[in-house]
């Protein structure tokens, strides 16, 4: 191999990674075998196993492999790389173990590697796979970080972790001091944490000058990178093979139906490998779930077993992973049909897919700053999207590609670029963490695109009126505290003011819960009635937050009763909840506890089930989610939003939808503008404690309306002693409890 007489940063170990008896036996295992005997491993000291050997084989057939020598150039004479590359080509996995051998020839002297992931699935998946190419521990020499789960020491050489994990080191070390080379990694998918570390680290990467940064992307962006971060160098991945694609225009009108449709019809031919399906959103994997198992139970048993795998790209639990076993199940017996949505290609690892079936659209939330709510579109994808769906057969020789749309749909109505998050989200907890950045001189965050100015003003006024900012527009001492939570800031104010109310443990509960993915599993169809009746024993009449702490607490007593794993699983099976995602919510839990014990906050004895403590719950909420309530404005669930003209409804899984007791007024949790308007998880308050908790500036902000002028009324009756008895308790406990808080920065 022409590559093992190069010189290049680490040519005193090259041999390691190329070694000579690799290339002159075919698989001679004698050769391996002596190999092994000679060769040690430099990350842990160990000698090579001869899995080592035969994962170099498949790393050596990925199309960046022929870049390692280049690349390995350009990161020893630049600050800044580019790596452009199409999908699976193997940049995720093969660049950040380049830069750990580059960072080993110069001993680590300036830190070890870091490559951030969009998605939790992908930092975990990626983790396990490097550390098994690299023949070391996961957990040891390379790890991992995802919200609520580090999997890492402090001696970790190359770990992995989500875009917002390493955003929030830097509040306790901005300039990223524990790394010599930081990769950012799908760029393209242009989430909000990847921008502004984009930004920043601009500022760090000036104050480092031995700091290294590589930018992972697909070729779409590379032109707006490369006039971003000015002349750099730029490593392209060659193409890969290409795809035959198949357009259904006539089918769009028809896409459900074309969808099951050919499904059943590829299984049913004498073509072998896996399907992957792009459908618009979540409710649509549901539909098909259901309906490819049911009817995939009717087929002939002899063309094999038709497993249908839901993706949902923000659960952890979801994932599809296939390991070198299942693949050869499949191959063998099993066709795998995995259902999933947009943001789903960067969570397909398995080479035995064969065909991909797209949609060509995506429902997708975009958040509308004036009445501080998403509104789910639906929308055509980017046609950079669409190049990724169909690079996903890219290693496949006889893949096919259905799109549901016709050429003239993908190149008048896809947009060239996936749109950036930051110009359609929520921005307060984007704002919240700049301005403790700020505190640390890093505050100047030059964005790739700008957000909306209307989006920044109402995420600064959102932030004032939850008291995080100070009468200067800086952090006050409880933004600091609210900025320590890895929370939307509404949550972590809510903890804060159960401090003040005595209830900290029910507060933190609630937290977990909301946090975690929905705790209600799926209901097969003609099962709801059993769901139901499982489902009330649950309910309290408080309200879903309350429910939601009953199921944590009968979730808590079975795992903490039961013997093994598998009787928890079943008494989640037997309820009708999602297993995993209760695990999740205890996970989530603990580390929120840990914070709270961290910074000192004060923590009473829990009280769930008295009056003055359901009270106190409320109190609590009502201090971070007093912009989130609705009235029912003609007694029969049509809600009307205190801040807009939207009306909503009940969710149907709600306990007052159930119990068919319509409160008046309710705070709730989410709301969305589609289809059906729900506000899921809500609560039952008074206008008279609305009146009590909410910042009166706020109130006077309000908008006309008939809500309005019955909170006046109320306002009214109440004592002007009972108005200033909160600001007086803000006053009273605040020097107290957030004092020393200010030096967790």
């Amino acid at each position: 191999m022409e590559e093992a007489e190069l010189e290049s940063p680490n040519s005193a170990s090259e041999k390691r990674y190329f070694p000579e008896s690799l290339d002159s036996s075919d698989g001679d295992e004698e050769g391996i075998l002596a190999c092994e005997d000679l060769e040690l491993n430099p990350f842990d000291g160990l000698p090579y196993s001869s899995r080592y050997y035969k994962l170099l084989k498949e790393r050596e057939d990925l199309p960046i492999w022929k870049e390692k020598y280049s690349f390995m150039e350009n990161l020893l004479q630049n600050q800044i790389v580019i790596v452009s590359g199409d999908a699976k080509c193997g940049k995720s996995s093969q660049v950040p173990q380049w830069c750990a051998e580059y960072c080993l020839s110069i001993h680590y002297q300036h830190g070890g590697v870091v490559c951030t992931q969009v998605h939790k699935p992908t930092a975990v998946q990626l983790a396990l796979r490097v550390a098994d190419e690299m023949d070391v521990n996961i957990g040891h020499e390379v790890g991992y970080v995802i919200p609520f789960e580090n999997c890492c020491t402090s001696e970790t050489i190359l770990r992995y972790c989500t875009d917002d994990m390493l955003q929030r080191e830097m509040m306790s070390s901005p300039f990223l001091g524990s790394y010599g080379v930081i990769i950012l990694d799908d760029v393209h998918e242009r989430s909000i944490a990847t921008d502004v570390l984009l930004g920043l680290l601009k500022d760090v990467l000036l104050a480092r000058p031995e700091l290294k940064l590589i930018i992972n992307s697909s070729p779409h962006l590379v032109s707006k990178l490369s006039s971003y971060y000015g002349n750099v160098p730029l490593v392209e991945v060659r193409k890969q093979r290409p795809v035959e694609v198949v357009h259904l225009s006539g089918a769009q009108k028809e896409s459900f139906e074309s969808i099951l449709r050919l499904i059943f019809e590829i299984h049913q031919s004498s073509e072998t490998g896996d399907i992957v399906v792009f459908l618009a959103c979540e409710q649509d994997i549901e539909k098909a779930y259901e309906i490819v198992c049911q009817e995939g139970s009717n087929l002939n048993p002899d063309l094999g077993e038709l497993v249908v795998i839901p993706l949902y790209p923000k659960e952890k639990c979801a994932l599809f992973k296939p390991n070198d076993e299942t693949e050869k199940r499949c191959q063998v017996y099993q066709r795998r049909v995995v259902l999933t949505a947009s943001s789903g290609e960067s969570l397909i690892w398995s080479n035995t897919v064969k065909f991909v079936i797209d949609v060509g659209v995506e429902r997708r939330k975009v958040y509308n700053p004036r009445i501080r709510a998403d509104s789910l579109v639906t929308q055509p994808i980017s046609q950079s999207q669409a190049d990724t769906r169909k690079q996903l057969l890219g290693s496949s020789s006889s893949g096919k590609l259905f799109c549901l749309y016709s050429e003239e749909f993908a190149s008048k109505d896809m947009r060239p670029l996936k749109p950036a998050e930051m110009q359609e989200a929520n921005l307060t907890s984007m704002v919240l963490f700049l301005k403790r950045i700020d505190i640390a001189g890093l505050g100047h965050c030059d964005f790739m695109n700008r957000p909306a100015p209307e989006s920044l003003m109402q995420a600064l006024e959102d932030l004032d009126y939850l008291a995080a900012l100070d009468n200067d527009g800086n952090l006050s001492e409880f933004g600091i505290i609210m900025s320590e939570f890895p929370l939307d800031p509404q949550l972590s104010k809510s903890i804060l003011a159960s401090c003040e109310f005595d209830c900290v443990e029910e507060m933190l509960t609630i937290a977990a819960m909301v946090t975690a993915p929905n705790c209600f599993s799926n209901v097969p169809h003609g099962a709801e009635e059993a769901a139901l009746t499982r489902w009330k024993t649950f309910l309290h009449p408080e309200g879903d937050h309350f429910t939601l702490i009953n199921i944590y607490k009968a979730y808590q007593d079975i795992a903490l009763n039961s013997t093994s794993e598998h009787c928890v699983d079943k008494w989640c099976h037997d309820y009708f909840l999602n297993c995993c995602a209760l695990r999740t919510a205890d996970v989530i839990r603990a580390e929120l506890l840990e914070i709270v014990k961290r910074i000192e906050l004060p923590c009473a004895e829990p009280a769930f089930g008295s009056k003055e403590n359901a009270l106190n719950i409320k109190k609590a909420l009502l201090s971070g989610y007093f912009m989130q309530i609705a009235r029912d404005v003609d007694g029969s669930g049509n809600y009307l939003m205190l801040t807009h003209k939207q009306v909503a409804q009940l969710h149907p899984l709600s306990g007052y939808s159930v119990t068919k007791k319509l409160p008046e007024w309710v705070l709730f949790h989410k709301f969305s503008i589609a289809e059906n308007n729900y506000v899921r998880i809500t609560s039952e308050i008074s206008p008279e404690l609305f009146m009590q908790l909410a910042p009166p500036y706020y109130f006077s902000n309000l908008p006309p309306s008939e809500s309005k002028d019955i909170l006046h009324q109320v306002m009214d009756h109440l004592s002007p002693l009972s108005t200033m008895k909160k600001d007086q308790k803000m006053c009273e406990k605040c020097p107290e409890t957030t004092e020393p808080r200010c030096t967790v920065q």
